[in-house]
């Protein structure tokens, strides 16, 4: 697949949650349409966790761009990372778009990531692997260097 192109023609960058001291609550990225994606992949990133601290992470589904019926993507949540083990740790959560409610109408995704007990240092990316080349025609408008 990256044989005679650059990875940044295959993989678009469709959403990300910027580096952010969460407090306890949940942050979440834009919604986005996997319709012109074989693969998404959301990478979720630690720094440093408050005492006690917890992060989960999961996929949710929507049938638009502003999360009509929201729900969550079935199997697609980390297990819960702990402060005892989890700073500067990272998750990668795959989703293939026939892995959504297809038949619900469901085609658009975000991540959600909660923080519990104490605020910490977390982000994320949403990257898709695209049908059709470049990918990076597809990506989310904050990306402004590609080199």
């Amino acid at each position: 697949m990256f044989t005679n192109n650059k990875i940044s023609e295959a993989l678009a960058q469709l959403a990300n949650i910027a580096p952010v001291s969460q407090g306890v609550g949940s942050v979440v990225s834009g919604w986005v349409s996997v319709k012109n994606f074989h693969q998404v992949a959301a990478i979720i990133n630690t720094g440093v966790l408050g005492t006690a601290a917890t992060v989960d992470a999961k996929l949710q589904q929507a049938t638009d761009g502003s999360g009509t019926g929201a729900k969550d993507v079935t199997g697609k949540a980390i297990t819960q990372i702990v402060k005892a083990s989890g700073d500067n740790k990272q998750a990668i959560i795959n989703l293939r778009p026939q892995e959504l409610d297809t038949n619900g109408g469901f085609a658009f995704i975000q991540l959600s990531i909660t923080v519990g007990a104490a605020a910490s240092l977390v982000s994320a990316e949403l990257v898709g692997a695209a049908r059709y080349l470049p990918a990076n025609a597809l990506n989310q408008a904050a990306v402004v260097q590609i080199i």
